[in-house]
């Protein structure tokens, strides 16, 4: 799978994946910061931006993604980051290629199964009637009657298109992603520990990595170390994009 992806700036390589019903865009910002520094390098993951649509979505399939991408770009190592469902994906690469990984970053969320939450935001986007909307405020009006949080309709809204006929479409894959919800919510890849280099971020505001997943976080991660964003929830890169932006610096730097 050709993964659709955009690059900024020159140095060692760093690649960017974002979360569920999210795109490269939404870490634009924080990508041309970084790539002062470094080659960076964000990715739609498949079912997702403008990357292809496959019936398949599981972290292994996620992973392998990753894999191809970076062998056909002639990239043998990168630092990884991967916020929420991008974190899972970069922490099952670490665990199937860890020699191809130089220092991960995981951004609010742990390698463990999650109860859900997203069935609300899933239930209000089939219920869009997209044949019979004519503008975006149709579709905003329409997930205001389950989705009152403006700056999640906002969110969402990023994933909606515009068809060469006047018509709008979802750019992510919306039945697969639903049909995969469970895989999303599992644990990554079983197996041994990734011994490199790791930093776990979380937003102080968000209940994705609790204090008592501390020692799942060292089993699993054996180099790893937490860091709090004061104030941040679980949008790390939307809420508190200069904190974020500094402990990246300071870790990959290092």
């Amino acid at each position: 799978m050709e993964l659709n992806y955009k690059s900024f700036g020159q140095g060692d390589p760093v690649i960017i994946l974002h979360g569920l019903f999210g795109t490269l865009d939404n870490w634009q910002t924080l990508a041309r910061k970084l790539g002062e520094q470094f080659t960076v390098y964000l990715v739609d993951q498949r079912n997702h931006g403008r990357s292809p649509h496959d019936p398949e979505h599981t972290y292994t399939a996620l992973a392998e993604d990753l894999h191809h991408f970076m062998e056909s770009h002639w990239m043998f190592k990168a630092h990884i980051i991967g916020h929420s469902m991008g974190g899972k994906t970069a922490m099952t690469f670490a665990k199937l290629y860890p020699d191809m990984v130089d220092k991960l970053v995981v951004v609010d969320i742990a390698p463990k199964a999650y109860a859900g939450g997203h069935e609300e935001i899933f239930r209000a986007l089939q219920s869009v009637d997209l044949p019979n909307i004519s503008a975006r405020s149709d579709a905003d009006e329409q997930l205001q009657q389950r989705i009152p949080e403006k700056s999640i309709r906002q969110f969402l809204l990023k994933n909606l298109s515009r068809d060469k006929d006047g018509g709008y479409r979802w750019k992510m894959n919306l039945a697969a992603l639903w049909d995969h919800y469970k895989d999303v919510l599992q644990m990554p890849l079983a197996g041994h520990p990734f011994e490199g280099d790791t930093l776990f971020i979380r937003g102080e505001k968000s209940n994705y990595i609790l204090d008592e997943d501390q020692p799942l976080l060292a089993n699993e991660f054996p180099g790893s170390q937490l860091k709090t964003i004061p104030g941040a929830g679980h949008w790390v890169h939307a809420q508190a994009p200069g904190q974020l932006l500094g402990l990246l610096e300071q870790f990959l730097s290092q």
